[in-house]
């Protein structure tokens, strides 16, 4: 979860299980217990968006078999035992209902992406959102985003929706064609990840209520894979890594956060105080940076860089960072959990289903794709 900042903090208490909450917040962190009368905006908003045709593309590479490639995957494995989900929404072997597909989905356009989108265990409903799209043959160009949608505001979960949609459209439309040279590609890349970013903020604008307590927000987060290059950009505290594959030598080698945050933690790291501690202080996910409707900047952090060993390009909410925020160490969890699956959507399930064994404090969305 991310938190927009706000004036001085006066404290209040959670009426389901009496945990300490700020008043902005709409749901409780502990429990996930309502906390604001929000109505049926936001439902009524997701379906609207949901059902929105998709964007028509004058380049489309995603490679979907479903006649809507936005409608919302449900696992078809049990989430409590792996058993195959029945068409009665339970298990069939251990007889558990599914969760809806809001609350979990899953999206794989080419057997070299995927990407799983998880309510947590603590939240009342699930404020992330992915979008993904790629061309079948592996490494050859892919597009990854992630959005947290802020728990402290009403209608987050169709800002996220909405931005990551956008966002992914815009970014698989904007393909340099002719550049054989990485630097001008990567440079037309990153303005085209500023342009989805200011396309998505519109979208947050557009689908959620003018009205309120406060303004719908969410982070962002996108990576674009074209081969051995990668351009990434980030507003808020969502996450770009790079996980090479261990054994290799010289650039690119080493596990890599490649985006950087815009949050209270990062600006604290910048001044001297180590990762853990300030990622576990006060304030720590409150972002500096968001899309939305009083967001104070929507211009992304880019930056780009070249792939020379095979590896995982992940992009992530911080319902995993949060237990597992170190590349190395990242690397490391990425390395043991794809010893034991064959695909990218079966380890992105393998990370969402280990944040959720930490404790699932919050949403947990992962993208990934294979280089």
């Amino acid at each position: 979860m991310s938190t927009v900042p706000a004036g001085p903090v006066v404290t209040r208490t959670c009426p389901g299980c009496g945990a300490e909450v700020e008043p902005s917040q709409a749901f409780c962190e502990s429990c996930g217990s309502p906390l604001l009368d929000v109505g049926g905006a936001a439902a009524a908003t997701l379906t609207a968006v949901a059902q929105e045709a998709p964007v028509e593309l004058t380049q489309p590479v995603v490679a979907a078999p479903e006649a809507d490639p936005d409608a919302l995957v449900p696992a078809a494995r049990c989430l409590s035992c792996g058993g195959e989900v029945g068409d009665d929404g339970y298990c069939t072997v251990c007889g558990t209902k599914a969760p809806t597909p809001r609350d979990h989905y899953v999206e794989q356009p080419a057997a070299w992406v995927a990407a799983v989108c998880d309510r947590g265990v603590r939240h009342h409903r699930n404020e992330d959102a992915t979008a993904i799209a790629a061309e079948p043959d592996p490494g050859s160009r892919a597009v990854l985003v992630v959005c947290d949608g802020v728990s402290t505001a009403p209608d987050s979960d169709v800002a996220a929706l909405a931005a990551a949609r956008r966002a992914r459209d815009v970014l698989v439309a904007a393909r340099p064609v002719g550049l054989p040279n990485p630097a001008s590609r990567a440079g037309l890349i990153a303005d085209a990840l500023e342009d989805a970013v200011a396309r998505a903020d519109q979208a947050v604008l557009a689908t959620t209520p003018v009205e309120g307590p406060s303004a719908a927000a969410c982070t962002f987060a996108a990576a674009v894979v074209e081969g051995d290059l990668v351009v990434f950009g980030n507003v808020g505290d969502s996450r770009v890594y790079w996980l090479p594959d261990p054994g290799g030598s010289g650039p690119g080698s080493e596990p890599e956060e490649l985006s950087l945050d815009d949050s209270m933690a990062q600006a604290r790291i910048a001044m001297g105080v180590d990762r853990e501690t300030a990622e576990n202080g006060p304030q720590a996910h409150a972002i500096t940076k968001w899309l939305g409707r009083d967001s104070p900047d929507v211009v992304p952090r880019t930056g780009s860089v070249i792939l020379g060993h095979p590896g995982w390009v992940l992009v992530c909410s911080d319902g995993l960072w949060n237990y597992c925020s170190d590349a190395v160490r990242l690397g490391e969890l990425v390395g043991s959990l794809s010893a034991d699956v064959t695909s990218p959507l079966e380890l992105a399930e393998a990370l969402v289903r280990w944040a959720n064994e930490q404790g699932g404090r919050d949403n947990v969305s992962v993208a990934l794709a294979r280089h």
